[in-house]
């Protein structure tokens, strides 16, 4: 029997709805359509750096490489929109018998996220030990007026300065792990067996419990934004004697990944009036990079938690469909683990 989509049931379209009586979508293009995206995206985004200059000639294609990622996911959405849970294949050899193959693919997933997270942090530790510390530099004398030094300038120089420059930070990290017990949240909702729960109170506990987890995902890139390029405002606070004050963003601070002649109010003689000058262009790009590849996470969990946001607000995760929210939730816990470890290296360390 053919259907609007131009494919019968024993031949689903790999571009839409699929017939999941039939066995798991193995002809999807979603995959392909995704790999060739993110390949053209980080390609171009990586020339539109390259070597700490601004080049805008990558500008156009890697608009091209985001627009090929954006149709990968309408492919991939419009055929898991069909996904009922009646049909969750399983593998069938060793070492991966009867367990979840989706399961398996998210895992193999997590592990090759884990190789990327390891490579920067142990870059970052090689670097910040084996390059001397600006601090240090400047106390030894070390350095001449007017010639960049190159040394390793941590940003919680700058963002553990005080407690209002660490506070995006701090409401991050808070907001990843009350998002972590949201996304349980959901799950559990979804899990209920059918007749123990009003459909309809499942249906709304699972969509905003997902929702509230899309808007703390929104929070953390939103104070990651003012934390890097805005800065923000502080009002005069009589009776907790706060004084009124601005908190300059990193970008304003001179923290960037091409600055190699950083000045800092911290390293000027106050016997000479002399001021060092630093070439921070290493430790500025290990703290974005890292920081960065972590915030694109973020973004990657906001773009699946807002269709799975909108699919759980149709009704359709039940018992036996709610493994797509807890495979998204393997990753959203790994991501949030991630920044557990990026908080206390990269801010107060």
């Amino acid at each position: 029997m053919s259907d609007s989509y131009g494919h019968d049931e024993h031949h689903p379209s790999p571009w839409g709805p699929h017939d999941w009586d039939q066995g798991a979508p193995h002809n999807s293009f979603a995959p392909i359509i995704l790999a060739i995206g993110v390949g053209i995206f980080l390609l171009m985004f990586g020339g539109l750096f390259a070597f700490g200059e601004y080049d805008p000639s990558y500008l156009p294609m890697v608009f091209v490489g985001l627009a090929v990622i954006a149709s990968a996911f309408i492919v991939w959405w419009r055929q898991d929109m069909s996904f009922d849970g009646t049909y969750e294949p399983r593998g069938r050899g060793v070492p991966f018998k009867n367990i979840q193959i989706r399961k398996v693919g998210v895992w193999v997933f997590l592990m090759s996220e884990m190789m990327i997270f390891t490579s920067l942090f142990s870059t970052y530790m090689r670097y910040r030990q084996g390059i001397p510390r600006c601090d240090t530099v400047f106390e030894s004398g070390d350095w001449v007026e007017g010639v960049a030094v190159n040394c390793y300038e941590p940003a919680s120089q700058l963002i553990a300065s005080s407690w209002w420059h660490i506070a995006p930070g701090a409401i991050n990290t808070f907001a990843l792990i009350i998002s972590s017990f949201t996304i349980v949240q959901a799950l559990r909702w979804a899990h209920k067996p059918e007749g123990s729960v009003d459909e309809d109170v499942r249906r709304k506990r699972v969509y905003r419990y997902l929702g509230a987890t899309w808007c703390l995902a929104v929070l953390f890139l939103t104070l990651k934004m003012v934390e890097w390029f805005i800065g923000f405002h502080v009002p005069e606070i009589g009776f907790l004697g706060i004084h009124e004050h601005e908190i300059h963003s990193l970008y304003s601070e001179g923290y960037l990944i091409n600055n190699d002649q950083y000045q800092s109010h911290n390293y000027i003689d106050e016997a000479t009036g002399a001021h060092m000058m630093a070439n921070i262009r290493v430790s500025a790009t290990m703290f974005y990079v890292t920081t960065g590849t972590h915030g694109a996470h973020v973004l990657g969990g906001i773009v699946g938690l807002t269709y799975l946001t909108y699919k759980a607000w149709t009704g359709a995760y039940k018992p036996q469909s709610a493994v797509s929210i807890e495979y998204f939730g393997l990753y959203w816990h790994f991501v949030d683990l991630v920044w557990v470890l990026v908080f206390p290296f990269f801010y107060l360390y």
